[in-house]
């Protein structure tokens, strides 16, 4: 039976992690902040069996694509901990959302190591213990992935755009909330901040579920940016009034081709950066670099629910449509959702990495990369 219940933070630290595993004396469960209240308020979801997980993921209060290999790591190991079926719960947390390769590789890592240890002859605690010990590896690589990232992402933009002074396009949400560490895009962004070179964040609002607005303000405000909020459709006049410098997103999933499935918007972005000739830059793990998936046009696009357009949720408000918000549109209206797009290589400045920066965009650049983020022999 999946289980999970939320618990305030009456005492509002100033960093609450985005996801932690915990072992009360009722035994070990997996702990989220839950980002569909922020930023209203800091709520953990605490979850006791993977169903629960599952169902965070798909309800989006846990997302962004490296923290959801975290979550799906760590979500082997409570099945494995609480004596469910690991092989059920990897299937069922694997396919929570299909976009976002990173959920998919964690879930395997950790099951990887629960099935090494059983077929070593281990019982179902040390099973279990491998598979937590794998999950708090991916977590701890993450972190140290995130930095590396900020580090090359940096020094991308002094390359590009000596002098400092950037005014920085953003889309959905890329920072601590998404990640072990500060996050991808975003913590770009904030190591120009700490070096004195950001002039101005510009925030999309990333309809529909505002991502942009509830969760990229939360973490520029916290960080003490200087951010501006705007409209979806606003970007293209900031780019028409010499506004933007760069554009930076992060990636949910980026084929062998180097095309790029990220939170629907970012596509229109990059045509935008590509006519004004503003950098478009992809800040993500290699980790989110799919060899299996060969180009754009193989990537599943999510199809959300359509209430998540024709309604709006609103703290404090009665709520009154199907899908828990209020009605903006006709009753019976059908919506088109896709959760994200995918932006071919071309229209992609560079890609970059905790290994790195690619560019150009290639797939033989792709995948020298990866090889030698495993190690692989080149040449």
């Amino acid at each position: 039976m999946a289980d999970q219940y939320a618990q305030s933070r009456e005492d509002k630290p100033t960093g609450i992690p985005a996801i932690r595993w915990d072992e009360p004396p009722e035994g070990p469960v997996v702990v989220l902040l839950d980002q569909t209240r922020l930023p209203a308020e800091e709520v953990e979801l605490v979850c006791t069996d993977a169903p629960a997980l599952v169902e965070a993921i798909r309800s989006l209060a846990v997302r962004g694509a490296p923290l959801l290999g975290i979550a799906g790591a760590y979500g082997v190991a409570l099945a494995a901990a609480r004596g469910f079926d690991v092989e059920e719960a990897a299937v069922a947390l694997a396919g929570a959302r299909p976009t976002a390769v990173n959920l998919s590789v964690g879930v395997r890592r950790a099951r990887s190591a629960y099935d090494a240890a059983v077929a070593r002859g281990a019982g179902a605690e040390e099973g279990a213990a491998a598979a937590l010990a794998a999950a708090r590896q991916l977590h701890r690589e993450d972190a140290e992935a995130s930095a590396r990232m900020a580090e090359h992402g940096l020094a991308l933009l002094d390359e590009l755009l000596p002098g400092g002074g950037h005014r920085l396009l953003t889309h959905c949400n890329s920072g601590s909330l998404v990640s072990g560490g500060e996050g991808t895009a975003f913590a770009v962004a904030l190591a120009a901040h700490r070096a004195g070179q950001l002039r101005r964040l510009w925030v999309d609002e990333t309809r529909p579920l505002l991502q942009g607005a509830r969760l990229t303000g939360y973490e520029a405000a916290r960080n003490g940016m200087a951010y501006t909020l705007l409209t979806d459709n606003a970007a293209g006049s900031l780019f028409a009034a010499g506004e933007v410098d760069a554009v930076l997103i992060g990636a949910d999933r980026i084929a062998a081709d180097g095309s790029v499935a990220n939170k629907v918007g970012s596509y229109p972005l990059a045509v935008l950066a590509r006519y004004h000739h503003v950098p478009f830059i992809v800040v993500a793990p290699v980790t989110t670099v799919d060899a299996e998936t060969p180009d754009g046009a193989s990537i599943e696009v999510e199809q959300r629910p359509g209430y998540e357009v024709t309604e709006v949720a609103a703290p404090n408000v009665p709520v009154t449509g199907a899908g828990g918000g209020v009605p903006v549109a006709p009753l019976g209206t059908q919506a088109y959702n896709p959760a994200f797009d995918v932006t071919p290589p071309e229209l992609v400045t560079a890609i970059v990495t905790e290994e790195g920066v690619v560019s150009p965009v290639t797939a033989e650049a792709l995948a020298e990369m990866c090889d030698r983020s495993r190690g692989v022999a080149i040449g």
